[in-house]
């Protein structure tokens, strides 16, 4: 006859696999076993790179609320997503077995229990310098933060002050921004030119981010990874103003890119060092999407040029819709969906590639 499991042990096991996180495994969804252990939530700030809809919510031109953004759903529908599909928060939360899709925190279909597993308070077109946010009428840095404190209530209110409190520490916090601030509060606006050049610039934005930062720290975030800038003078709407006839990647552009995320990782170590927290780290894409970008076939890509929307150089936010502006047959072989967002395809990529190296070692 079998030996029985001793009660001690039987309840041992019982009691560890009640007290660990489910683990959700469905579609490509691939949990990463270091991380689900230690991640309740995923929260994300910045601009149209982790926008999940929020610029919905308020009165601005920079939107995506129609099609043919968010094709690639499985119902077609638009989310407010810069995207096909999609974006780097819901990747990075599939990872860490958190949820597929991080929703907007003023997002409409927002359910309580959304607010215990991460929300986006990421609005597209902002940036780092407040004035930024201004010029195109969305959310400051500032303001998400404000929206935060105001989450926190109301997740005092569900989950009761100790459990948020732990949700709070224990998430993992994405912070996204910049490439709107030199490219179009910089290069495309005039006061900014005037009062600095594009190194002091630079260090104005962070400066920026360091107030932002302690902030976010004082509301108890630990685990914070800070994303550099990508190769902004190969975007396919730089290319096309300014990349001359052959639309190369604008040189002057890129290299305030490499400037400014190589101040920003000098930041984060003296942050680190300031706050005595090795949670906050520097996510660097550039390199990655500038492979993806020069070397499309090594990635499964054909073009990386142009967006699949419309011509692709030019089309963004309301000039990529359904009326005027017709898409790409596939856009599983396009790294970029319009003139400045890539493909979900492409966020896939770069989020597998940037998560193991940067990411996964702060939770």
């Amino acid at each position: 006859m079998p030996r029985s499991i001793p009660d001690q042990i039987l309840v041992y096991i019982l009691l560890i696999l009640s007290s660990a996180p489910a683990l959700h495994v469905h579609g490509n969804l691939n949990c990463t076993t270091i991380a689900w252990r230690s991640v309740p939530a995923v929260f994300a700030f910045g601009d149209s790179i982790v926008d999940s809809g929020n610029n919905d919510a308020i009165v601005t031109f920079t939107k995506c609320n129609f099609p043919p953004y968010g094709q690639d759903f499985a119902d077609r529908r638009p989310t407010g997503r810069f995207s096909n599909g999609r974006i780097p928060p819901d990747f990075i939360a599939s990872l860490v077995c958190v949820k597929d899709l991080i929703p907007a925190y003023l997002g409409t279909d927002l359910k309580s229990d959304d607010l215990l597993t991460g929300v986006s308070f990421g609005s597209g077109g902002t940036g780092y310098d407040p004035l930024t946010p201004v010029l195109v009428s969305v959310l400051s840095m500032s303001k998400q933060l404000d929206l935060f404190a105001e989450y926190k209530e109301r997740l005092k209110e569900i989950a009761g002050p100790d459990t948020a409190a732990s949700i709070v520490v224990e998430s993992l916090y994405l912070v996204c921004a910049g490439s709107n601030d030199i490219l179009n509060n910089y290069y495309l606006g005039l006061i900014r030119r005037l009062q600095y050049d594009i190194s002091s610039y630079a260090d104005f934005l962070i400066q920026q981010i360091s107030d932002f930062v302690h902030r976010l720290y004082q509301h108890g975030a630990r685990k914070i990874a800070i994303v550099g800038l990508p190769p902004l003078g190969c975007l396919p709407l730089q290319r096309a103003l300014f990349g001359g006839p052959k639309r190369d990647c604008e040189a002057s552009r890129n290299r305030a890119a490499l400037l400014f995320n190589s101040m920003l990782e000098k930041y984060i170590f003296r942050l680190q060092a300031e706050l005595k927290c090795q949670t906050i780290g520097y996510v660097d894409i550039y390199d990655i999407l500038l492979d993806i970008i020069t070397s499309p076939q090594n990635f499964g890509f054909e073009e990386a040029t142009k967006g699949c929307c419309g011509t692709g150089h030019f089309e963004v936010s309301f000039l990529c819709n359904s009326i005027t502006a017709s898409t790409c047959v596939d856009d599983t072989k396009f790294v970029f969906w319009d003139s400045v967002h890539p493909t979900q395809q492409s966020y896939k990529i770069i989020v597998d590639y940037v998560f193991p190296r940067y990411i996964q070692i702060l939770l």
